[in-house]
């Protein structure tokens, strides 16, 4: 099929409140995964261009620090509002470029629309403290005060998700910002900007660059009027960005890797949570960093949770998101076809079991298509047990002690999410409080909202996102102390 137009308006950067070109005059072919058809071209910028963003954003910093909270909510209030009347818009948008079916796509801005809101309001709670002095001639309180300029780097699979977590916070506490969405999917961000101008965000207070990911991140890092880097990404790259924050002790928000246990318990009903499961699992294709990638199912119900997930992976719809009914769109890009498979192909090899799925669908001429994988039987040393694998496939493994699943799931580097499936209140309990994971879900495989912090532990971050900590991640706390006269 012919390929369409985004509805989106906008092509460029955004810098100090204007569209530009970039300085080089490149450009960046934009795909769609279904159909690997070039659906735009964008303005690739530079890092000549970024330090213009970065100086548009230091000039409005003062200016936009100084407004109360109140006027900077209308901002924030006005661009949720947008979001959601442009929604249908901005999910097309989505689906054409990063290939999620179009109803996934929707939650998403809406989701984001909610995050923008609810920063909105949290923005007027950014309280300081009265102190009691141990000296009568004293008083002592404290102030916050926002860090600064924020470059915000996001990734491909949750494009407005991703950085409604970053600029929602940043705006909300008076920072001003520079943002640097994937280079493949550019677009989504570009209809949140013409969200934000059209709610009256100034000039310079947001600004856009599409460009090479290392060149912009090291002007990040590196240019001292930059005080805060928030990245969204893989371990290794947050790992450089720690080790390159040292030279000016920049300050850092990290939402890494993930490798995220799904726990059955006996009493829980295997039907019911192999239908949650299999909707967890592939959501995005297992695209998701929270995503949970290794099934312990309890030996006593685990025949009858895998039966039932490998029945409803197969009754999944594949195809191009924006068709009726689909529910599995395309794997985002063509390496990770291969990653995929290779990862099948090491635990089959090992001894695992393929029940369904495990290859490139065959169904399609075009487009990124895996099938939805289900495996059992896997040995200790398959890599996707140990590998984050951010790919269709669930691995299914037996347990039987209590104790037994929370090493097992714990024998990872990785520390976002886990999801534990019981009615049993001391092990619903137990699984908290000893997982070590910084969002835990029990009895429920969606967990994120707006009000509740998101983030990792170990390996898969640093600080949190949305929530009060999400706020205070942009804030500056100055002590204020008064000597009395008299």
């Amino acid at each position: 099929m012919a390929a369409s137009a985004p509805p989106v308006s906008h092509r460029d950067l955004y810098i100090a409140g204007e569209w530009v070109k970039s300085s080089s005059g490149k450009t960046l072919a934009v795909e769609n995964p279904a159909t690997e058809e070039t659906i735009a071209e964008v303005a690739f910028g530079t890092r000549d261009d970024c330090k213009r963003a970065i100086a548009a954003a230091a000039a409005a910093l003062p200016a936009w620090s100084k407004l109360t909270p109140y006027d900077r909510a209308k901002v924030l209030k006005k661009t949720a509002d947008l979001m959601r009347e442009r929604a249908d818009a901005l999910a097309r948008t989505m689906t054409m470029e990063q290939g999620k079916p179009l109803a996934e796509a929707k939650g998403e801005v809406l989701h984001s629309a909610d995050t923008f809101e609810w920063f909105a309001e949290e923005g007027k709670r950014a309280y300081g403290q009265v102190i009691p002095p141990s000296n009568a001639a004293k008083r002592h309180l404290t102030i916050k005060h926002p860090v600064g300029v924020v470059g915000a780097i996001g990734p491909w699979n949750f494009p407005i998700t991703l950085q409604a977590r970053k600029i929602a916070p940043a705006l909300a506490a008076g920072c001003t910002i520079v943002c640097k969405p994937a280079s493949q999917t550019p677009l989504c961000l570009i209809g949140v900007f013409e969200c934000l101008i059209d709610a009256g965000c100034p000039a310079g207070v947001a600004n856009l660059v599409i460009g090479p990911a290392g060149d912009i991140a090291d002007e990040f890092m590196t240019n001292p009027a930059v005080r805060k880097i928030s990245f969204t990404g893989s371990t290794p790259v947050g790992k450089q960005l720690m080790r390159q924050a040292a030279d000016q002790v920049k300050r850092l928000s990290l939402e890494l890797g993930g490798h995220a246990p799904f726990i059955v318990f006996p009493d829980a009903d295997p039907e019911v949570v192999a239908k949650a499961a299999v909707l967890g699992k592939f959501r995005n294709n297992g695209q998701v960093c929270i995503s949970p990638s290794r099934f312990f199912v309890h030996k006593d119900v685990s025949k009858r949770f895998t039966e039932v997930a490998v029945e409803e992976a197969k009754k999944l719809k594949m195809g191009n998101g924006l068709d009726e009914g689909v529910v599995v769109g395309p794997m985002f890009e063509k390496k990770a076809l291969a990653g995929t498979q290779a990862l099948i192909d090491d635990a089959t090899g090992k001894g695992a079991k393929l029940l369904t799925g495990g290859k490139r669908s065959e169904r399609f001429d075009k487009g990124y298509f895996f099938e939805p994988t289900v495996l059992s039987g896997l040995s200790a040393d398959a890599r996707i047990l140990t590998d984050e694998p951010f790919a269709p496939v669930m691995p299914v493994l037996d347990f039987s002690k209590l104790d037994e699943v929370i090493a097992a799931a714990n024998n990872t580097p990785y520390g976002l999410a886990a999801y534990v499936f019981t009615n049993d209140l001391s092990a619903a309990w137990r699984m908290a409080e000893g997982l070590e994971a910084g969002i835990i879900g029990v009895n429920d495989a969606v967990p994120a909202t707006p009000q509740c912090p998101f983030g990792g532990m170990k390996e898969s971050g640093l600080g949190r996102e949305l929530a009060h900590e999400g706020l205070e991640a942009y804030l500056e706390t100055k002590y204020v102390s008064i000597g009395l006269r008299g």
